[in-house]
């Protein structure tokens, strides 16, 4: 381990650990008893008093890795908990009548947050999603299955999507993240091309 001055902080880079992303442990004289822990990237780095010793640096970092893996987690749910998640949804928001046979994250939706299937009532998610805020997550999750009871994008479509509290919130934020990050995932509609109202991201049916 070496370390490095960096101000009031030292800089500690933590070699030997198999966690993933790598570690990077940051002492400050100005912080007396906690600890903190955030991603920075493809790095965890890890808060901590430049008074602790090895050994206590030792345990904090795991038990931050620990903590921010349980949140990871709950911000990136499996496929079998996006079902589940879909179908209560469904029940709160659109009286159960969308029913998702399945939903599932895939790594192939290069210009829209999430697709849907009629015919066999499948959902797919795009991976980008992981880690936004759930409400977020849930948003697209209802557009689609909004996309079950109603084909294209006209006002029957958009008035099911509505029921969602937080409809409009969630765009906002989907077209910030496509803004910031210079994406082409404007909702210029479905596959059939049907074109819907601006909104961010292409959330469609096939």
């Amino acid at each position: 381990m070496q370390s490095t001055g960096c101000g009031r902080e030292k800089v500690a880079s933590v070699s030997g650990m198999t966690q993933e992303p790598p570690v990077e442990v940051r002492r400050s004289a100005r912080r007396r008893r906690t600890v903190s822990a955030y991603r920075d990237g493809d790095r965890t780095v890890v808060l901590i008093p430049a008074r602790m010793s090895r050994a206590e640096e030792r345990r904090w970092v795991q038990v931050m890795l620990e903590r921010l893996a349980r949140q990871d987690r709950r911000r990136k749910p499996g496929d079998d908990q996006l079902l589940t998640r879909a179908r209560d949804l469904s029940r709160r928001y659109l009286e159960g009548r969308a029913e998702p046979a399945s939903v599932r994250w895939v790594t192939n939706q290069g210009s829209r947050w999430g697709s849907c299937t009629p015919v066999d009532r499948s959902i797919r998610l795009s991976t980008r999603l992981q880690g936004m805020p759930a409400w977020v997550v849930d948003y697209v999750l209802v557009h689609e299955l909004a996309h079950l009871l109603v084909p294209g994008h006209g006002p029957a479509f958009w008035s099911e999507v509505e029921r969602f509290p937080r409809s409009d919130r969630a765009r906002g934020y989907l077209e910030g993240v496509s803004a910031a990050a210079g994406l082409d995932m404007s909702d210029t509609g479905d596959d059939e091309g049907v074109a819907g109202p601006p909104a961010a991201g292409r959330l469609g049916e096939r």
